[in-house]
Formats: structure tokens, sequence, C-alpha cells
């Protein structure tokens, strides 16, 4: 694929108005000081982290980030003020200095010159922006799974990060974790050793449904505003923002102003694995067809151009059915039997370690680890920008099936719809940003 120029990512990206404000910003605003920041070495490998968006995953991924030891987490935002004190607290607690400062917001993050990498841990529809202007500041990128709200905003973090070369590694960390089950079985399937793949199935949750919460009194404390960004305006409700810091995972992930549900939520891990195993992070299905019955929530099905179908349900993370065996995989197990019958005995030489010339995939001490390493080695992580929008992609695509319920057909070159029913497949593609902060 041809990499794209900075003016190809203006033009084309609905959200780059953002980040390109924020980029502006970013050339004047001071970093609050003092903080108890020890003096870089030049070449000592050194980074330093801005956390925005502090939840319970930023909190998982904050513990990750100070077990290198070269790794220092300097400034966290959040639009709960809670949070991002809670964040700060910890990182200081663990880091035995006040290193670590309490940002307005995300702006802050991105603007302060003692940031090196940005850890972008909001919901869904807020990954776009901060993921933008951080990139095109010059700062490298983590940022969480799914990636993208929308498809065309997938394409933008994509361009910004091939226009600026930083490094991005979108969280989906079954590349990396998990006792390397995943690692193990698509690196199998992709060595052919179940034959050419005819169907995958893939366990995951329900799509995205219309957000109907009631209003609740806005507490304070939480810059609701700020919650929403480019989402349409709708009163406060805690199930959409917790107050204060907590343990739970909240509901915006099913509701599609703000997620793609837990198709997209999990499916952004499952869906990636697919992707991987089939050779496809730089490509994607090309058709779409919704189940037949029109209130199913599962059943749909994405087929590639060789014919393979990759259907959303069955009885595991992900099974792959091929011509001469089957490999199924989760984050506990991974197994493979000839057949496609699951009472089969196990073939364990289907996935056998990798044979000379043949392929194999890295085996990674950690996602984070994997992100921290490629900064310093100049190379590209396991999950770029591009194949974290190719997965996203792949969600959405199943997303828009099931809300138009309706067959589609996906162009992955142009990455558009075509043929019947496009224009209402296409204007689901992006939506609408609503002017904000």
């Amino acid at each position: 694929m041809p990499r794209p120029s900075r003016r190809d990512f203006v033009r084309t990206a609905a959200v780059a108005a953002a980040g390109s404000a924020a980029l502006a910003s970013c050339a004047t605003a001071p970093a609050p000081l003092p903080r108890d920041l020890p003096p870089r070495a030049p070449g000592d490998g050194s980074l330093r982290v801005g956390i925005v968006g502090f939840g319970v995953r930023s909190r998982q991924l904050l513990g990750e980030f100070l077990a290198d030891g070269k790794c220092a987490v300097v400034a966290v935002a959040d639009v709960v003020a809670a949070r991002a004190q809670e964040g700060a607290r910890l990182a200081n607690e663990a880091q035995k200095r006040t290193a670590c400062r309490v940002a307005a917001d995300w702006r802050e993050v991105v603007a302060d010159r003692e940031v090196d990498a940005v850890l972008v841990g909001t919901p869904d529809h807020w990954h776009a922006e901060p993921a933008i202007a951080a990139a095109l500041a010059g700062k490298h990128v983590f940022c969480e799974k799914p990636l993208t709200l929308t498809i065309a905003e997938g394409r933008a973090i994509a361009a910004a990060v091939a226009a600026t070369g930083v490094r991005f590694q979108t969280g989906s960390q079954q590349r990396s974790e998990f006792g390397h089950h995943f690692v193990r079985a698509a690196e199998a399937v992709r060595n052919g050793r179940i034959g050419k793949v005819r169907r995958i199935t893939i366990h995951t949750g329900d799509p995205a449904v219309a957000c109907d919460l009631p209003a609740q009194p806005l507490p304070p404390g939480i810059d609701w505003d700020g919650w929403l960004g480019q989402a349409p305006l709708r009163p406060f409700h805690a199930e959409l923002c917790p107050i204060g810091m907590h343990g739970h995972f909240p509901a915006w992930r099913k509701y599609r102003e703000y997620a793609n549900g837990g198709l997209a939520d999990m499916g952004a891990h499952h869906f990636d694995i697919a992707q991987w195993a089939l050779g496809m992070d730089h490509s994607g299905p090309v058709r779409v067809l919704p189940p037949a019955d029109r209130a199913a929530v599962r059943g749909l099905v994405l087929v590639y151009a060789d014919g393979c179908e990759m259907v959303h349900g069955g009885p595991t993370d992900c099974t792959f059915e091929g011509e001469l065996g089957t490999i199924e995989c989760s984050r506990g197990h991974s197994r493979a039997f000839r057949g496609t019958d699951r009472s089969a005995p196990d073939a364990p030489e289907l996935l056998a370690e990798p044979k000379a010339g043949e392929l194999r995939f890295p085996r990674n001490q950690g996602h984070v680890a994997d992100f921290l390493a490629a900064i310093r080695e100049g190379r590209d992580p396991i999950c770029t920008a591009e194949i974290g929008h190719r997965t996203a992609t792949v969600c959405h695509l199943a997303s828009i099936g099931y809300q138009l319920r309706v067959p589609l057909q996906w162009d992955p070159v142009a990455e558009r719809f075509v043929g019947e029913h496009a224009d209402a497949a296409n204007a689901l593609a992006r939506a609408p940003v609503r002017p904000h902060a």
C-alpha cells in the first residue's frame, strides 16, 4: 500500500482538524514544572509516558509501563478529576518520587515537552483525536482497542502515523500475551498446517444499540461535555461515565454513539487473530452477509476474496476450519484436531513449533514491553496503527451489516462499500462530529 502523504491525510481525515489544532497548541505550551524527574542521558533509552484517560484498563497498563526500569509516567489526564488524581497518585507511589502530575485535559499531555509517548485509554469515541494529535506532535502512541469508532477515523489515524513515522501500538495484546495460545494458532494456520481455511468462527458479544439511558444529576468533578466530545449531546448517566475511580468496565461499550458493542469490544481481539492468521493485516473481507433472522445478534458472515467465511458466533474465541483439520484457541487454551468434529482426538502435530523454512511469529514478553522495545529499536511494534485500523474495520463492517440487515460489498483497497446499498453503508463509515472543545 503506498505511503499516504501529509497532504492526503489532511484532505481525507475528518478528524484531522482537531489533531492539527492540538498540534498548534503544542508548539508554544510550556510543560508545568517542577517535577522530580532525573536528567536525560543521550541514548540511555529512558522514556516518559503521559496517560489520556485513567479507567480500569489504564490502571492495569500503568504497572506494565512502570515495570520497565527506564520508563516513567509523568502526566495523567481524565475528564473525571478523581480518576486523574488517582492515576497520578498511583504513579508517584510506584515511582517513589513526584514525577507524575495531573493534567487539566489531554491536550496538556500532548503539549508536554517531557512526554515521549502517550497511552490513550479513553472510551472508543475519544481515541482518534488524541492519537492523531500525539502522532502529529511526534509522540509515540499506545492506543487501546477497538482502535476507532468509525472506519474513517481509523484511516485518519493510520495516515497520521504513516506521515510522521512515530511508533504506534494498538492494544490487541492477544498477539503478545495469554501464554501465546493465539500466537501459535495463528502461526500454524499461516503455515498451512490445516490447508486452505474454509471457515472461521469468532465468539464475541452483541452489536451496539442506540443509547436510551435516562438523565441523572451531574456530580461535581466530572467534565461531562468533555466526556461526550464528538458524540451527540445527552444528559449525564453513571453507566457511561462512572463516578470517581471504579473497578469495572463501564457500559458505554454497548452504545453505538460511543462504541460498537461487545461485537467490537472483544471482536477487536478475536477478529484481529483471524486477520493475522489469514495474512490479512493490510486488507480484509469483501462481502458482508447478515443473518436471515432480522432480530438475530449472531450469525453474520464476513467473506474473504478466496471464499473463506468468517462467522460471528462460535464455540470458542477463534476456531479455524481447514481442509486438513481444525485449530481453536482462547486465552486459556489452544488445540488442534483432524476434521471438524470437536470430539475428535487432539492432533498436537498441527500446533508443533515451526519447522525450518516456516514462518515464526514473535513470542513477546508483553504487549507494552514490545511497544517500548519498538521505540528504542526503531522498528514497528507487533500491532501497528494500520493493523489496528484493519481489524477495527472488520468490526465496523459487521456492525454496519447488523444495522442495515442487507448484503453488502466491501472494497478493502479503496476502503469503500460498492454495489447495491453502498450509499447507505458508506454513510455509516463515518459519524457526525459534534462541535466540542
